[in-house]
C-alpha cells in the first residue's frame, strides 16, 4: 500500500515552526504531528508516576502504552490530552521542555516514541514537526524544511509568548536555557538536531510571521 505523504518542519524551539506547521497544514488538509510534545509528555508522564528520568528503560516502557491525544485545528483552540486530562499549559512550559531534553538523549526512548510517530502518518498526509523528522523518522518525505533562529531572538519571542500568559520571566536565564538545551539538542548521539542533507534552510530570525509564510509558500509550490 502506498503511503501518505509527508511534509516534514524540523528545528530548534522558538523558530516559529508551529506556526508553519498550522498553515501548511491548512494549505495541504494533512494532519499535524508535533513530535516536540510527544517527548515533553513523556517526561512529565514519568514524572508524576515517579519514574526518574534517569531509568530510561522504564521511561521507554511508559511511551508505548499512554494515551495521547491532540485536539483543534488552530493555536487558539487546540489542546493536548493526556489520559484524558488536559496538560496543554503544562506540557508548554519552559520546565517541561527542559525534562523533555533530557529524556531524548536516550536511544531507548527515542526506539519507543519512533513507532507511534509513525503511526500519525496517514491519508491525505502528515506535517510532522520536530527535530529529527526529516533525517530520522520520514526520511522519504516529500517536503523537508528546517527553520532556525538566533537564541536572542528565540528567548525574545519566548518572553512575550509568556508574559502575555501572565507568566514571569527572567530574559538572561531564558537565553541561558535556550543555549543549553541546544547544545544538548544538537551534541547527542542518537538522532542530533541538524538539517538533513535535502533540506531547505529557512533563518527566521529578523523575520515576521507573513515573510516567513511567505518563504514556505513558494517553496510548497515548487515542491508541486
Amino acid at each position: 500500500m502506498d503511503l501518505a505523504p509527508v511534509i516534514t518542519v524540523d528545528g530548534p524551539s522558538g523558530v516559529g515552526k508551529g506556526m508553519v506547521t498550522r498553515w501548511l497544514s491548512s494549505q495541504t488538509g494533512y494532519h499535524r504531528l508535533d513530535s516536540g510534545a510527544l517527548y515533553r509528555i513523556l517526561a512529565l508522564a514519568s514524572v508524576e508516576q515517579g519514574i526518574p528520568l534517569e531509568e530510561v528503560d522504564a521511561v521507554a516502557a511508559l511511551a508505548k502504552n499512554l494515551d495521547i491525544q491532540f485536539v483543534g485545528e488552530t493555536e487558539d483552540d487546540e489542546s493536548i490530552l493526556v489520559i484524558g486530562n488536559d496538560w496543554t499549559r503544562r506540557v508548554r512550559t519552559e520546565e517541561t521542555g527542559a525534562l523533555a531534553s533530557r529524556i531524548a538523549v536516550a536511544p531507548a526512548v527515542r526506539a519507543a516514541l519512533l513507532q507511534r510517530q509513525h503511526d500519525f502518518r496517514r491519508w491525505p498526509g502528515l506535517i510532522a514537526d520536530g527535530r529529527d523528522m526529516g533525517t530520522v523518522v520520514f526520511p522519504d518525505a516529500v517536503l523537508k524544511l528546517f527553520m532556525d533562529a538566533s537564541p536572542e531572538e528565540r528567548a525574545t519571542r519566548r518572553e512575550k509568548q509568556l508574559r502575555n500568559a501572565g507568566i514571569a520571566v527572567n530574559f538572561a536565564a531564558l537565553c541561558q536555557e535556550i543555549r543549553a538545551r541546544d547544545a544538548r539538542d544538537r551534541g547527542r548521539e542518537v538522532a542530533p538536531l541538524k538539517p538533513a542533507d535535502d533540506a531547505h534552510l529557512i533563518d527566521t530570525t529578523g523575520l515576521s510571521p507573513d515573510e516567513v509564510i511567505h518563504c514556505v509558500k513558494a517553496l510548497l509550490e515548487a515542491s508541486r
